[in-house]
């Protein structure tokens, strides 16, 4: 399914160079520093896979699978490495720890036998024994002088490799050859707790052997590999990187003859699934509708679903399903004969394509990744974290789950920590550090900053609280005045006049501003531009849907009297959207949060930009105040979690220096917490820093957690053991199609 946010991969592809900001978080008391509950460990929500056993698959064929993009690289451990590349090198390299089900490393026996930390004192040494039969596909043994060149290209020593990540390599001190050419022995200078994140994937030497072959060579090609799979080609022009077998494995060999990942837009899913040109594809819930449409329409009129790219559909399903997708309900569609013959040929095409789409069923899980609200602590009023706290706990959390999660037939429990997913070994909900969804504590908390209602509308010097002026003004207002006079009620009148216009104006200025892309909901002056809203807002001859289209609605203006503020100044905060066709969700959870804030006097002024410079123009560079967006879990939080929370250093220009802690927000305390669990080898002893250190991010409120992400994925009815894999990375060798030789592969389909 498309979403807007981090690219997914990227977790641990970036440095962490911040530790500092401004000012000291407020922390509440914390009970435990986390939740009082902690009751069994959340289950986490099953893979949805069509599991067969290898016997049943069919050997030979082809299998498509839809991705974004071509990577810009195959090199994981580069800036520009995305989710494309680390699907594909995971069918070509070593995994030495893949994530299972339940989102924990697990020793893969297809290149280890064993791998374990074999001495604590003086240092810690971790001695792996590789599988015997583990060859590159050139025929040489994998052995001690390829994680010799990953740890030195890695390591951070050497500037001349361009490398977007260090982590665990800097604490390497030595690799050694162990009693053969089997066992490979890591010393390290410091204790790591994460050593089974290390050499995954793990490069042949010929690639992070040299500064030019770790920087150019590996970005286009891969000559050496050692996984199911080799790589056959490359083609950005026509958008495919192929996979055939590798004749060199041996491990059970892949079903498949080839594996063709093809790049296709999100919005592009449905009609290549309806063309036949991919098999596989992450899609949206609007899709993943059709198909289900098709389903229950696929098996002729009235009888139960046919199964199969080959299921007829009749005239009056076609129809029925038609109509019900263009919005009739299904007793008009029965009888809408006249409709038909009004609507023949669209009817006619709508039936090829749900026939098409009868062919692939929707698998659905929980991506193991969660939405977030950021709330940008750098500087104005969310620098004060009770600003941010109150925020948080205006937010109804389960609200927005339900939003999401629910039509999709999916369960919605927001998340109850930041390093860590339902289902996962270290998961504890650590919300509690925050408080409950509770609006009269939040309007406190902004009471306490400062913020008030009536607080942005400033009093004349000369009028006094308690004056005759005020209490007149006061009963008129609440409708007590008595003695009118003629004059009296003619002002009133005149008044009255004189607001309309300024409402019709303000109605004009409104529409020119949503027009530009950015309106405000609950501001007294509607017509204004946000306040930050620059030139890069409204670019001429932006793109296509980047902006909010002419005659978008706005929330109805609030009286300034109604808002809160300070000093004459309302609270208003810019909330930045995406506004392409895969983000509809973001926007309808961004609706959802600004009318709960909306009820407690803050304005919002929200911006909707354009995907491909959501993230890198406003999140990475901090032109924001609220946003949403995604982190993917991990097996190591002690490890991934640093540089998502570190307290951000200011550089020599003034600027701050904050890695991939977006929201600005942290602390010395947290960086401690995570330093402390990183060197803990005692894997209970970690995890319960890592929930104290979670239990303090929840504290600080920049990042409050609203759901884990769906996952749908369309999937040919004829291929097994692949769909919805949530935390599990795929068995390539297993994956294939049911039967003969496959009718579902785009191959022997339409071209």
């Amino acid at each position: 399914m498309a979403h807007v946010g981090v690219p997914r991969g990227t977790t641990r592809k970036r440095r962490s160079v911040a530790l500092l900001a401004t000012g000291v978080l407020t922390i509440p008391v914390l009970a435990g520093c986390g939740s009082d509950n902690e009751g069994p460990t959340a289950a986490a929500v099953p893979q949805d896979i069509a599991r067969a056993a290898r016997d049943d698959v069919a050997d030979g064929s082809t299998l498509t699978w839809a991705v974004d993009a071509v990577p810009p690289t195959l090199n994981a451990f580069q800036a520009d490495a995305d989710s494309a590349t680390t699907r594909i090198t995971g069918a070509l390299l070593p995994s030495l720890f893949p994530m299972d089900a339940k989102g924990e490393p697990t020793l893969n026996p297809d290149y280890l036998e064993s791998a374990k930390v074999i001495e604590q004192e003086p240092k810690q040494v971790v001695l792996y024994k590789l599988n015997q039969q583990a060859v590159w596909s050139d025929g040489r043994e994998i052995g001690a002088p390829d994680f010799v060149a990953q740890w030195r290209a890695l390591s951070g020593k050497d500037s001349a490799f361009w490398t977007a990540r260090n982590a665990g390599y800097e604490r390497i001190e030595k690799i050694e050859r162990g009693k053969d050419d089997l066992q490979v022995r890591v010393t390290f200078s410091k204790p790591y707790a994460d050593w089974r994140s290390l050499f995954s994937p793990l490069y042949p030497k010929e690639v992070t052997g040299t500064p030019a072959a770790f920087n150019d060579g590996a970005r286009t090609t891969i000559k050496n590999t050692a996984g199911p799979f080799r790589l056959r080609s490359v083609n950005k022009p026509k958008g495919t990187v192929v996979l055939d077998r590798n004749p060199r494995w041996w491990g059970n060999e892949a079903k498949l003859a080839s594996l063709v990942f093809r790049a296709v837009a999100p919005k592009d899913r449905g009609g290549a699934l309806t063309e036949g040109t991919v098999n596989v594809a992450d899609i949206d819930p609007g899709t993943a509708d059709s198909i289900a449409l098709a389903a229950r329409y696929g098996g002729g009129d009235g009888g139960p679903p046919a199964h199969g790219p080959g299921a007829d559909i009749t005239p009056a399903a076609a129809l029925r399903s038609w109509a019900l997708a263009h919005g009739s309900d299904e007793e008009a569609a029965e009888t809408a004969q006249a409709a038909r013959d009004k609507n023949r040929a669209a009817v006619a095409a709508y039936a090829a394509e749900q026939k098409s789409l009868n062919g692939f069923a929707v698998r659905r899980s929980l991506e193991p990744a969660y939405t977030q609200l950021a709330l940008n602590g750098e500087s104005g009023p969310l620098s004060d974290d009770r600003v941010r706290r109150a925020i948080a706990r205006t937010l109804d959390r389960q609200e927005l789950a339900d939003a999401v999660l629910k039509p999709l037939g999916l369960p919605a429990k927001p998340p109850g920590s930041h390093l860590a997913l339902a289902g996962q070994p270290g998961y504890k909900d650590g919300s509690g550090a925050l408080g409950e969804h509770d609006t009269k504590e939040a309007q406190a908390l902004l009471a306490d900053a400062g913020w008030t209602l009536g607080g942005a509308v400033r009093k004349t010097e000369d009028t006094k609280a308690g004056s005759e002026a005020e209490k007149k003004a006061e009963e008129k207002a609440e409708g007590k005045a008595e003695g009118k006079k003629p004059a009296d009620e003619k002002a009133e009148k005149a008044e009255k006049t004189e607001k309309d216009g300024k409402a019709e104006d303000g109605e004009k200025d409104d529409k020119a501003s949503r027009e530009e892309g950015t309106y405000i909901v609950g501001d007294d002056k509607p017509g204004e531009r946000a306040a930050g809203a620059t030139a890069q807002d409204k670019p001429a001859g932006g793109p296509a849907g980047a902006y909010a289209p002419a005659g978008t609605a706005a929330p109805a203006p609030a009286s300034a009297k109604g808002r809160l503020g300070k000093g004459g100044k309302p609270l208003s905060l810019r909330f930045v959207l995406p506004s392409g066709p895969g983000s509809q969700s973001l926007r309808t959870v961004g609706e959802k949060i600004v009318a709960m804030l909306d009820t407690i006097g803050i304005s919002t002024q929200v911006t909707k930009v354009d995907d491909d410079s959501y993230f890198k123009d406003h999140i990475a560079s901090g032109d924001y105040d609220m946003a949403l967006y995604s982190w993917p879990a991990t097996a190591y939080p002690a490890t991934d979690g640093r540089p998502i929370f570190a307290k951000p250093e200011p550089a020599s220009d003034g600027s701050l220096l904050v890695a991939q802690n977006y929201t600005r927000v942290g602390s010395d305390h947290i960086d401690q917490l995570f330093d402390q669990a990183v060197a803990e080898l005692d894997a209970n002893a970690s995890r319960d820093l890592l929930k104290q250190a979670d239990a303090r991010i929840w504290a600080a409120a920049g990042s409050i957690p609203l759901y884990q992400r769906p996952q749908l994925v369309a999937v040919d009815k004829k291929l097994a053991n692949i769909g919805a894999f949530g935390f599990a990375a795929p068995r390539y060798e297993d994956i294939g199609f049911i039967g003969r030789q496959a009718a579902g592969s785009p191959a022997n389909r339409k071209k």
